[in-house]
C-alpha cells in the first residue's frame, strides 16, 4: 500500500498534551474519517473524549468509523443533531445513538458492517481512515500499546489492529503511562504517531453487560441443552473439535454443557473462539481445547487468562473473520451458537432491528461465523413478550438462511432443508425435529401482539453482508 501516515522525528516527540492539539498536529479537517474500537464495550470514554475536542475545534461532516457503538457513546446523538458528526460506520450500534439513527437524525445512512467485513474494508482501502484512536490501558511514551496493563486492562485489542496498521495516522489515547520499553506490546511503535494522556480512559468492569452473561432461567437452559445435544448428536464432536458461542445469555450457557461433555468424552478440541469469556477459560484450564483465539475478552476472567496464559492467543479483527484474507479462523470452526431477535421461514435471521425497524444491534460477528462454520446453530425462544420470533419474513436480514443450519427453540427444533443429512442424525438421536412452519405456528399461536409493517420510505442504515454488498435496508423506525 502507498502510505500517507505521518512519522514523526523521534519518540520524544509522541507524547502531547492534549486530544486537540493531536487533531491539530495531524491536520484533521472537516469531512475526516476518524475510528474507534470497543474492547471497554459499554465503559469505553476515549470515543467520547476525542468527540468532546473535535466539537471544541468547530469540525464538521465527520464519518465515525467505530467497531461498536454502546449506550455509553450518547454523546455522540448532540454531535449528530449539531452537525460534528454526517456519517457512522460500526458493526454493533445500541443505545441512545442507534434511537437517533432509527429516528432519521444521521445525515447519511449507516453503515452497518460485520466485523470481519469492517476489516475487510478498511484492508481494501474501501473504508480509509484518517486517523485511528486506540483507547491504550497502557502505553509508553515511544507509541508501543498494552491491553493487559493499566485500570483499564481489557486483554487483546484485535479489533484496533487493522485500524492501526491502516489508518493514516495513530493516536495511542492512555491513562496509564509506562516507562520505555513497554513488553510486550499488543500494537507496536512504529505504527503509533502520537501519544495522549487522559485521567481515564474508560471503565473495564463495564465490559460485563447484560449480552454477556449466561442465563439462568429454566427455559433459556432447555434451549442450551438441547443445541449441546444437537452437537453431540451432528458427528462434530470428536478430537480436534472447534467452538464459538455468541455473546446471548442462552448462547453462552451452551459451552457450560459442553464443558461436561467433552469431559464425560475425554475429548480434546482444537480451539474456542471470539469474544472469550471465563467459561471458555475454564475449559481450556482443564485441558478441553489446546488454544483459545481471542478478538476480545468478555469478562475479568477472561483478561486475566490473556495476560498470563501463553495458550490463550489474541488476534486481529481480519483473523478472526476478514472473508478476502489469507484464511480467517471463523471458517475452521466446526460450530457456532448464535442468537436471534428475529427468524423467518426461509431461516433468514434478524439482530440488527426490532420489528418497528428500531436498530438495537448489528451483525457483529454473526453473519461471519454463521457463513464459516460447518454447524450454525441460532438459538431463539418462539416469542419475546407478545411478539412472535419466528416470523414469515425478518424485518431486518442480518444473516442469509442459506448460512443457518438449525433453529433451537422452547417449542422443537427446525433444520434447513439443505441439511437433510443433519435432520436424520436429529431423528435418530430422539430430538424433537419439526418443520419450520410449525415452530412458526407454535410461535403465533402464542403471541398477543401483532408485527406492524413499516411504512417509512425514509432509509437511515445499511445492512452490509460480509462481503460487502448490502443485504438490506433498514428504514425509519415505525413510532412504537
Amino acid at each position: 500500500m502507498t502510505s500517507s501516515r505521518r512519522h514523526v522525528s523521534s519518540s520524544s516527540d509522541k507524547v502531547l498534551p492534549d486530544l486537540r492539539q493531536a487533531l491539530v498536529e495531524l491536520g484533521i479537517s472537516h469531512g475526516a474519517t476518524l475510528s474507534f474500537h470497543h474492547h471497554l464495550r459499554n465503559g469505553d470514554n476515549v470515543l467520547n473524549l476525542v468527540m468532546e475536542a473535535a466539537a471544541g475545534l468547530g469540525l464538521r461532516d465527520l464519518h465515525i468509523a467505530a467497531s461498536s457503538v454502546f449506550p455509553v457513546h450518547a454523546p455522540l446523538v448532540e454531535h449528530i443533531r449539531s452537525g460534528v458528526v454526517s456519517s457512522i460506520s460500526t458493526a454493533y450500534c445500541s443505545g441512545p445513538v442507534a434511537d437517533a439513527v432509527s429516528a432519521g437524525e444521521l445525515t447519511t445512512p449507516m453503515k452497518l458492517q460485520t466485523h470481519g467485513g469492517r476489516a475487510r474494508a478498511i484492508m481494501s482501502h474501501e473504508l480509509p481512515i484518517d486517523v485511528a484512536f486506540i483507547a491504550a490501558p497502557a502505553a509508553d511514551d515511544a507509541g508501543n500499546v498494552s491491553g493487559t496493563e493499566g485500570a483499564a486492562a481489557c486483554g487483546p485489542l484485535g479489533y484496533a489492529r487493522v485500524d492501526a496498521l491502516y489508518a493514516k495516522a495513530v493516536v495511542a489515547v492512555t491513562d496509564t503511562l509506562k516507562p520505555f520499553p513497554l513488553f510486550p506490546p499488543e500494537i507496536t511503535q512504529d505504527h503509533v504517531d502520537f501519544v495522549v494522556v487522559v485521567p481515564s480512559i474508560g471503565d473495564a468492569t463495564r465490559i460485563v453487560s447484560g449480552s454477556t452473561r449466561v442465563t439462568e432461567d429454566p427455559v433459556g437452559l432447555s434451549i442450551a441443552q438441547c443445541a449441546a445435544d444437537i452437537i453431540d448428536a451432528s458427528g462434530l464432536l470428536k478430537e480436534g473439535f472447534s467452538f464459538q458461542t455468541g455473546a446471548g445469555g442462552v448462547s453462552l450457557a451452551v459451552s457450560q454443557f459442553m464443558r461436561q461433555r467433552m469431559t464425560e468424552q475425554h475429548i480434546v478440541g482444537s480451539f474456542a473462539s471470539g469474544g472469550i469469556t471465563g467459561h471458555l477459560v475454564d475449559m481450556l484450564e482443564r485441558g478441553l481445547f489446546r488454544t483459545l483465539f481471542d478478538v476480545q475478552c468478555f469478562d475479568q476472567r477472561a483478561i486475566e487468562s490473556y495476560r498470563s496464559n501463553p495458550r490463550h492467543q489474541g488476534m486481529s479483527a481480519s483473523l478472526y473473520a476478514n472473508p478476502t484474507g489469507g484464511g480467517c479462523i471463523a471458517d475452521r470452526l466446526d460450530v457456532m451458537i448464535l442468537g436471534a431477535s428475529e427468524v423467518d421461514l426461509d431461516f433468514n435471521v434478524n439482530v440488527t432491528t426490532r420489528t418497528n425497524g428500531q436498530i438495537l444491534g448489528g451483525s457483529g460477528g454473526h453473519s461471519d461465523t454463521a457463513a464459516g462454520s460447518k454447524l450454525a446453530i441460532v438459538t431463539t425462544r418462539l416469542r419475546a413478550g407478545a411478539l412472535p420470533k419466528i416470523v414469515e419474513r425478518v424485518t431486518t436480514a442480518t444473516t442469509p438462511g442459506a448460512s443457518i443450519d438449525v433453529i433451537v427453540t422452547d417449542g422443537g427444533i427446525a433444520v434447513n432443508a439443505v441439511r437433510s443429512d443433519l435432520a436424520d442424525r436429529l431423528r435418530s438421536a430422539g430430538l424433537p425435529v419439526v418443520g419450520i412452519e410449525r415452530l412458526y405456528d407454535f410461535a403465533n399461536e402464542g403471541a398477543t401482539a401483532t408485527v406492524r409493517p413499516i411504512e417509512d420510505e425514509r432509509i437511515v442504515a445499511l445492512q452490509e453482508y460480509r462481503d460487502g454488498t448490502i443485504i438490506d435496508v433498514i428504514r425509519r423506525a415505525t413510532p412504537v
